[in-house]
């Protein structure tokens, strides 16, 4: 075998070793995610969380393979402001969650996921407001998945979003992922709240995706039933319930 022929045969049995070793390489027992958005107008559960005004967000994902999971989520907001006559004495600009729980397969096309979120609204002193207690929430939640559709129940065990005597409330939403191709794709969602003691109301919104490299714009038009015209006393005469087109942008790492 000649010099240059040794040379090619080695270097084909050091490609040939690379991508066996590649191919054996076994996927991570655990990831890490983040993403950093921004939107038109921070909704949750159809009800305006700023104002109607544009809000930041970004969050940390941990999933194991095992199927636990921890994150963490903040978004500016203004409600806990406009909730008061005097929104200048009160506080609580920052919404922060944290969540963790569990996700698996019960059968092939049907998952499951349980777990419990905390919303905190770091430094308010909303419950100093007559009315009022304090707005930090814990929930804890199951859904099911079949296929594209999900079905997810919330169920609070402390007082909700600050409203007097309303442990126990609920929630129940339904959606579907409907995957269009090309990073394309549709949301539509409709949910229940059910207010202990307070105003029970329905929100829904259909929501389109387009998904360019981790890069995710998304055009939502987004409404309630129930509520009436929702506002805050430092909110004007803004409806913060009312049909709207929600856009947002969102990158993924």
């Amino acid at each position: 075998m000649t010099f240059k022929a040794t040379h090619l045969a080695v270097a084909a049995a050091f490609l040939i070793a690379g991508s066996a070793f590649a191919q054996a390489t076994p996927a991570p027992e655990s990831t890490v995610s983040y993403n950093i958005g921004a939107t038109t107008d921070y909704r949750y559960r159809g009800i305006s969380q700023s104002g109607k005004k544009p809000a930041i967000n970004g969050g940390i994902d941990y999933a194991h393979s095992s199927g636990l999971y921890l994150g963490t989520w903040a978004s500016t907001i203004t409600w806990i402001k406009d909730s008061t006559a005097n929104p200048n004495t009160t506080k609580g600009p920052v919404e922060i969650d944290l969540y963790g729980g569990y996700k698996g397969s019960l059968a092939e096309g049907v998952g499951y996921d349980v777990g419990g979120l905390y919303y905190w609204y770091a430094g308010n002193n909303l419950k100093k407001t007559p009315g009022f207690v304090s707005p930090n929430t814990f929930e804890l939640y199951g859904a099911l998945t079949f296929g594209i559709v999900t079905a997810k129940y919330s169920h609070a065990t402390t007082n909700l979003f600050g409203a007097v005597n309303s442990k126990n409330s609920s929630y129940l939403d339904l959606s579907a992922n409907f995957d269009l191709g090309s990073g394309w794709s549709i949301v539509p969602h409709i949910g229940a709240q059910k207010v202990k003691n307070g105003n029970s109301y329905t929100d829904y919104s259909v929501t389109v995706n387009k998904d360019i490299d981790g890069l995710v714009f998304s055009l939502a038009a987004v409404g309630t039933n129930g509520l009436g015209r929702y506002t805050l006393p430092g909110s004007g005469t803004r409806d913060l319930g009312k049909d709207s087109l929600v856009f947002s942008i969102k990158k993924n790492f």
